[in-house]
């Protein structure tokens, strides 16, 4: 089992994910959406978790939330209070959904009912979890929406969510998901959608939901500028397994494998001039059926034929950082541009279209 990964703060872990896997069987194989993931969450900490579409990040989390489908098969260890929420029934669930463990969903406007008022949504989580009357529940969701900067928060509380921006509507999301001062918060994809003037504000937003519950927290997305900003450890993900792990500072300026590295040479930068990025060839795999060896051995500039026969283990390289690579050292100390170029064809083809967008102006005269 691969070692969890600790960044060293005081107090014992709020939440322990151990070997996590989720398999869903189809007619035309088994996806293997995740795969063995490990990770320990102390209060306070920020996780983040990056990596592109498809490669596990949102469904660790619902595995975490157990919201995944029946269908869904899922094994390993997610302890949180002392107990295996694995072996947890529905109803002892419900009683860890959002009072210990809250979720900030990606999609406000499926995750608002439409026909209640914000205001009394955000009563609902707090009457769920504690016996209070609804005036009171009511007086502190107004309270709340203050504290997520929502201007006119009283007026704003009768409102509808299709009434409500969808930065706003975010940050009722991130209301809801403090009502009961959890000790976890995952928030999944909270700014995807948004333009960057709002995604400020919801980083702001989930930045004093931290502050006032003191909780834990675990961020994914796929924007590695937010990740920088926010997290205190960073997971890189691909193909449901963790394949680098480490302080944000370790992953952004020492990174150990390639994915990392070519993640970050395709983020655009204003520290360096660069006449173009630095992309990753080729498409994530399907996690159906996956065959022996590194998943990204077919985009990989390193790839070697053990590559293609052997899957890497998440090893632990120096000050706690791991890496899932045969040729980790190769990779310490490059530049992207160094792994990875533009392809001969992908040169070519550059000419090619400039000729005939020339062409075709020409001919449309």
């Amino acid at each position: 089992m691969t070692q969890n990964v600790s960044d060293g703060r005081g107090g014992d872990p709020v939440l322990v994910v151990e070997d996590l896997t989720v398999q869903f069987p189809t007619g035309e194989g088994v996806v293997s959406a995740v795969r063995g993931v490990n990770y320990q969450l102390r209060r306070g900490e920020v996780l983040g978790i990056v990596g592109e579409s498809g490669s596990g990040k949102s469904v660790t989390s619902l595995a975490v939330m157990g919201l995944l489908p029946k269908t869904a098969k899922v094994s390993g260890s997610i302890r949180f209070g002392g107990k295996d929420l694995l072996k947890c029934n529905e109803k002892e669930l419900n009683k860890v959904r959002g009072k210990g463990i809250a979720m900030v969903f990606q999609d406000p406007m499926t995750s608002l009912n439409p026909v209640y008022t914000v205001g009394d949504q955000i009563a609902e989580a707090i009457t769920a979890h504690h016996d209070v009357r609804k005036d009171v529940a009511k007086k502190q969701a107004i309270e709340l929406l203050d504290l997520v900067r929502i201007p006119n928060p009283k007026q704003r509380a009768d409102e509808y969510p299709h009434q409500l921006s969808g930065g706003m509507r975010q940050r009722v999301v991130i209301a809801i998901a403090m009502a009961n001062n959890p000790d976890v918060i995952i928030a999944d994809e909270p700014t995807t959608a948004l333009d960057v003037t709002v995604q400020a504000q919801i980083l702001e937003a989930l930045q004093a939901a931290q502050k006032e519950t003191g909780a834990a927290m675990v961020l994914i997305t796929h924007d590695l500028g937010v990740i920088a900003g926010q997290a205190d450890r960073v997971h890189v993900m691909y193909a449901g397994k963790v394949v680098e792990s480490g302080t944000v500072d370790d992953i952004f300026y020492n990174p150990r494998m390639p994915y990392t590295l070519g993640l970050l040479g395709s983020l655009p930068r204003l520290d360096v001039k660069t006449e173009r990025l630095t992309p990753i060839t080729g498409s994530p795999p399907a996690t159906q059926n996956m065959p022996p060896g590194c998943p990204f051995s077919p985009r990989c500039p390193l790839s070697q034929p053990i590559c293609d026969e052997e899957e890497p283990e998440l090893v632990a390289g120096p000050n706690g950082q791991h890496a899932a690579c045969h040729f980790t050292e190769q990779v310490v100390g490059k530049d992207p541009a160094e792994l990875f170029s533009a392809t001969s064809a992908d040169a070519a083809a550059v000419p090619v279209a400039v000729d005939a967008t020339a062409t075709d102006t020409e001919t449309n005269r």
